[in-house]
């Protein structure tokens, strides 16, 4: 009996070794296995945003989901002993608003109707959304002894923009002379906005490239989601001391916002003798910074009228112009000429769409450029009688960069 008993001692041993092996075995098979298998960490990609049904009345839009076409973004492949591999990717995305003749926003479309050309060769459009979400905006307010005749009327335009805004909007309001003010931050409480509009008072001198510079490295560089400033001057810089003309260009060209210049002229000075004496007023009803902001969201009729007395030489005046054109042009928004358009309907319809619905559209290009290269983008919709606003160029940047997020 002893006997048997130790036999089956001695198999109860033999089998519990074997088997605490086995396991052994198994979890360092096991751990060898992960050593050797690199594991892919993807960079995040965003959820894309669905469109909200017409009857919800979505936010306005104002930026896009990446307005600047963004540069390449890396996906890390995690060795053994925290080795890190980066897999490079260019994604380039940016929004895009395609109009009707009228100005009226097209929906519906596909992503099969877009076609993208990158320097002239097709591109395959690997990324479709359209979406609808609260915006961020800068009101920014020209106070310079230009403006001092249309003080009141800027104020009121500024209160209207401020009824016309929905509950998840948000806006900043900045003014500026030679300084800048920041006269509220961002929020989307309506008495802040108001009160804050009230304090604007004209002062001396004009640093627009200054103010310019300080809304896009400054005030929305950490914004997220869509974006856009709306600037009321009439373009004339006397004061700046930092920026200048190419420097806010081009930065305002890798902003994730749409600028909305809308200049007003106050260079009929001019016609009477350079002088500073204003020119007789027209009789024809003047146009408002309140018909045009409270138009720019519902699409009205807006008259035009007589201007007010401004300052500086006619090549200033003519340099400014052109300097609000391009700022409009490389972000995709568009400028405003206040007193030279006499019904603003359509091109008012066509910007209240833009500011609601985007399509976003994102591409691989086939050919990797350098950093600082420019790139000429065109998009073509195959659609007849349509209009396509988009950025027409980017700047590739540093992978490790990002010029635009959603």
């Amino acid at each position: 009996m002893s006997v048997f008993l130790e036999t089956s001692m001695i198999i109860k041993k033999i089998l519990f070794l074997s088997l605490a092996v086995c396991v052994f075995g198994f979890a360092a098979f096991g751990q060898s296995d992960r050593s050797r298998r690199p594991r892919v960490a993807p960079t995040p990609v965003p959820t894309p945003t669905p469109l909200p049904s017409a009857d919800r009345g979505g936010p306005p839009v104002l930026g896009g989901a990446r307005n600047a076409p963004t540069q390449p973004t890396a996906e890390e492949v995690i060795g053994g002993d925290d080795d890190v591999i980066r897999v490079e990717t260019n994604l380039v995305t940016m929004p895009v608003s395609v109009l009707d003749r009228d100005g009226r926003f097209i929906s519906g479309l596909q992503q099969r109707d877009f076609q993208i050309f990158e320097n002239g060769t097709p591109q395959k459009v690997e990324y479709f959304q359209s979406v609808e979400q609260p915006f961020t905006v800068i009101l920014l307010l020209d106070v310079s002894p230009s403006t001092q005749f249309r003080m009141d009327e800027i104020q009121r335009a500024a209160m209207t923009f401020v009824d016309s805004l929905r509950p998840a909007d948000r806006m900043m309001v900045m003014s500026f002379d030679e300084y800048i003010h920041v006269l509220c931050p961002i929020t989307n409480d309506r008495y802040e906005m108001k009160n804050a509009i009230r304090q604007a008072e004209f002062g001396d001198g004009t640093s627009l490239y200054d103010a310019v510079d300080d809304v896009i490295r400054r005030r929305l560089s950490g914004v997220q989601g869509r974006k856009a400033v709306v600037l009321f001057t009439d373009g004339v810089d006397t004061t700046s001391h930092r920026a200048t003309i190419q420097s806010t260009t081009a930065a305002a060209e890798e902003l994730d916002a749409l600028f909305y210049p809308i200049r007003f002229d106050t260079s009929r000075d001019l016609a009477g003798g350079g002088m500073g004496m204003p020119a007789p007023r027209r009789q024809n009803r003047r146009i408002t910074m309140g018909d045009i902001l409270g138009a720019i969201l519902t699409g009205g009729n807006v008259q035009v009228g007589s201007g007010a007395p401004g300052g500086g030489t006619r090549a200033e005046y003519e340099r400014g112009r052109q300097y609000l054109q391009d700022l409009a042009q490389k972000t995709g928004g568009r400028e405003f000429e206040a007193d030279s358009i006499y019904n603003l309907q359509a091109a008012f319809t066509g910007i209240a769409e833009e500011l609601r619905r985007q399509y976003t559209l994102g591409y691989y290009p086939d050919k990797v450029g350098t950093v600082g290269e420019r790139r000429q983008i065109k998009i073509r919709v195959h659609r007849p009688n349509v209009v396509v606003r988009a950025k027409n160029s980017y700047i590739v940047g540093d992978s490790r960069r990002t010029l635009a997020g959603i």
